[in-house]
C-alpha cells in the first residue's frame, strides 16, 4: 500500500505500508492502528487525523500553565494532564509530566467508533489502548526493545502504558535506564512512571546531575537537578536504588493509581503489580 499524506494546519498524517496510521507535529510522533472493517478503519483514521490537526495549538496554548505545579487549565487533554498527575502531590510534579500519555488518550479516543474492535496509539513509548469485549492487545515493551511484552485484555483494568527514565527523551531526577508503568490511562501511567523513575536513586559521587533549565531553557524543571551520567553502579548500589523505586511503585499501586510496573538498572530488573504476573506467565 502505498503511503497517503495529508497535511492540515501544520500537522501531517500519512497512512504508512502495512496500514497503522502516522501522526506528527512538532515534537509529537504517533503511531497508530484500529482494527476492523475497512470502511471502518478508514473513517478512524479521518477522526484521529482530524483531531489530530489541532492537539498541539491547543497545548501551547496553555503551555505556561501546563508548566506550573497548580496552575488552573481548561482545554481537555491539559485537565487530562492535570488530572493525571495531581494524586502525587505534594511531592513537586507538573502536568507535563504526563503530555505524551495524555495525547495518546485523546487519539485513542478519536479512533474509537462504529465498527473498531481494537485500537491502539504510540506516542513515542507512551501507549493508549481501547478494546471492545473480548479482545486483546500485545503490546511490546519499549525499555527492553521489544523483548519483554505485555498483553492486555478488554476485562483487564490496564488502558495505558507508559515509560520513564533518565536515558529516555524527557528528564528523570532518578537513575533507572527507564522504567515502564501499566494504568487505567495513558496519562495516569506516563505521571507514574515519571514518579516511579525518580524515585529510582542513590547518592552516589559518580552521578552527574545539571539543572534541568541548562539543559533546556525552559523546563518545567526548573533549577532542580535532572541526571546527565551515571556510572557503573556494584550489585548492592543497584538494588538499592531498585528498592527505593520499586517501594515508591508498590505504594502507588496499593493506592490505585497504577497496575503494576518494571524496573531496569543497569542490568538489573524489579517487577510489581500485573507486570510481574505477566513476567510470571511468559516465564512459565
Amino acid at each position: 500500500m502505498a503511503v497517503r499524506a495529508t497535511r492540515v494546519q501544520g500537522a501531517v498524517a500519512a497512512l504508512l505500508p502495512g496500514g497503522r496510521l502516522h501522526l506528527q507535529h512538532g515534537p509529537i510522533d504517533i503511531i497508530a492502528e484500529a482494527f476492523g472493517e475497512p470502511p471502518a478503519v478508514r473513517a478512524a483514521y479521518a477522526r484521529a487525523a482530524s483531531r489530530f490537526s489541532t492537539v498541539l495549538e491547543d497545548l501551547v496554548a496553555e503551555l505556561p500553565d501546563l508548566r506550573a505545579e497548580d496552575a488552573p487549565v481548561s482545554g481537555r487533554i491539559a485537565r487530562r494532564m492535570a488530572l493525571a498527575v495531581a494524586p502525587f502531590r505534594p511531592v513537586f510534579i507538573t502536568p507535563m509530566a504526563a503530555v505524551a500519555g495524555a495525547v495518546a488518550d485523546e487519539i485513542v479516543m478519536a479512533l474509537t467508533g462504529p465498527g473498531i474492535r481494537r485500537a491502539y496509539a504510540n506516542n513515542g513509548g507512551d501507549i493508549a489502548l481501547w478494546l471492545a469485549s473480548g479482545e486483546r492487545l500485545t503490546c511490546a515493551l519499549a525499555a527492553t526493545g521489544g523483548l519483554d511484552q505485555v498483553t492486555v485484555g478488554a476485562s483487564d483494568p490496564v488502558r495505558g502504558i507508559a515509560t520513564s527514565g533518565w536515558r529516555g527523551r524527557s528528564f528523570s531526577l532518578g537513575i533507572a535506564d527507564a522504567v515502564t508503568v501499566v494504568a487505567r490511562t495513558a496519562a495516569e501511567a506516563d505521571a507514574a512512571a515519571t514518579m516511579v523513575a525518580n524515585a529510582v536513586n542513590l547518592d552516589h559521587p559518580g552521578i552527574l546531575r545539571r539543572a534541568a533549565r541548562e539543559v533546556q531553557c525552559d523546563s518545567d524543571l526548573g533549577d532542580r537537578l535532572v541526571t546527565a551520567a551515571v556510572p557503573v553502579l556494584t550489585p548492592a548500589e543497584r538494588a538499592a536504588a531498585l528498592r527505593a523505586g520499586l517501594q515508591a511503585a508498590e505504594d502507588f499501586r496499593a493506592r490505585g493509581l497504577i497496575e503494576g510496573a518494571a524496573l531496569f538498572l543497569q542490568g538489573e530488573c524489579g517487577m510489581t503489580g500485573a507486570l510481574a504476573l505477566e513476567k510470571g506467565n511468559a516465564s512459565g
